[in-house]
């Protein structure tokens, strides 16, 4: 604990009851007198018996040895928080990195109570310097585990990308920014054909390998800050494009589809190669009123079912015009055709 205390001959009071309040204590106590050049000789003659007493240890600064032990981090809005609320006759506390003794720089808490004259005005501070830095470390671990878990309440966790979760949230505040500007927001529904049987004939480690794969293989075509990849469900996966229009997610989708051929994943039972392919719906939109962005996901996976339909193995894309909610019957998706002899995926 450390006692801060400024001119005034009604500090010396107040400073006594302070002194009664912690001291004798477990911590160490000490007195830091700043110097303002207006120091009444009673204060001076009570601040040396207390010292003497009490056995507290004694320093004599000036208001700039205050401010220079500010971290710089801190310094201007600390030193001019203060200077604000002192002047204007108001308590107030501060929380900042001091650098102590041994050029180490602590967490402290600062508490200062404003005395004030006959006439309303400042006369005096008097402050409590509390070492807080053991608990300020404990809330940083626990801020920093904080957002570990978030983020990993938003990552699917086989795959690593984004989960359903996360790309709910992301499309909703993509969909109202795109709709508040009027920009374009194009989406990509993607499924890996003939998934089932990739897991039948390997067995469902490799066919979770195959999900981490195409899952890598997306990021990596999809590396805009604002772009998003998530792993939708099962084996579908979604990629958000903010402020993209059907051109450019066209191109995306097929820039992805070639590197998921060129990477020549092996399944055995598919008739492409006999490697893991893809079919991709890609639609795009400007959102307009009365839209939902419900309505927009369940128009791009007709169009993913579209390219299943029409073979697999590739992208149809197409701007989304009206979209609308789909009810219970509206979500049915057509069943795509399956090799003979096979169940479809």
């Amino acid at each position: 604990v450390g006692i801060l205390f400024s001119g005034g001959k009604d500090s010396c009071v107040v400073f006594e009851l302070a002194r009664r309040a912690f001291h004798p204590a477990a911590m160490p106590i000490e007195l830091l007198h700043v110097d303002t050049g207006h120091n009444f000789p009673e204060v001076i003659q009570f601040r040396d018996e207390i010292v003497e007493k009490h056995g507290l240890r004694l320093r004599v600064a000036h208001v700039q040895d205050w401010i220079d032990r500010i971290h710089p981090d801190e310094r201007d809005q600390v030193v001019r928080r203060c200077v604000e609320l002192s002047q204007a006759g108001v308590d107030h506390e501060a929380d900042y990195r001091a650098l102590t003794a041994d050029q180490r720089y602590v967490w402290v808490r600062e508490t200062v109570h404003v005395l004030r004259n006959a006439q309303g005005g400042t006369e005096a501070l008097v402050g409590f310097i509390f070492d807080i830095h053991e608990r300020k470390q404990t809330e940083q671990r626990l801020l920093a585990l904080q957002r570990e878990l978030q983020a990993l309440s938003y990552q699917d966790s086989l795959t690593r990308v984004a989960n359903r979760r996360r790309f709910d949230e992301a499309l909703e505040q993509a969909w109202t920014q795109a709709q508040a500007t009027q920009t374009p927001l194009s989406l990509l529904v993607l499924d890996i054909d003939f998934f089932k049987q990739l897991n039948d004939c390997y067995g469902h480690q490799t066919g979770d390998q195959a999900l981490v794969q195409v899952a890598q293989a997306l990021a990596q075509v999809c590396d805009k800050c604002n772009d998003l990849v998530a792993r939708y469900g099962g084996e579908e996966f979604v990629v958000l494009l903010p402020k993209v229009g059907l051109d450019i997610a066209r191109q995306v989708a097929e820039r992805f589809r070639r590197l998921l051929q060129e990477q020549a994943i092996p399944h055995a039972r598919s008739p492409f190669g006999q490697q893991v392919t893809v079919s991709i719906g890609a639609g795009s939109l400007v959102p307009q009123p009365g839209q939902d962005c419900a309505g927009f996901v369940h128009a791009v996976d007709q169009l993913l079912y579209a390219a299943k339909n029409a073979g697999r193995n590739r992208v149809v894309a197409q701007a989304v015009e009206k979209p609308r909610r789909a009810g219970l019957r509206g979500r049915q998706r057509a069943r795509p055709q399956a090799l003979a002899g096979t169940a479809s995926s």
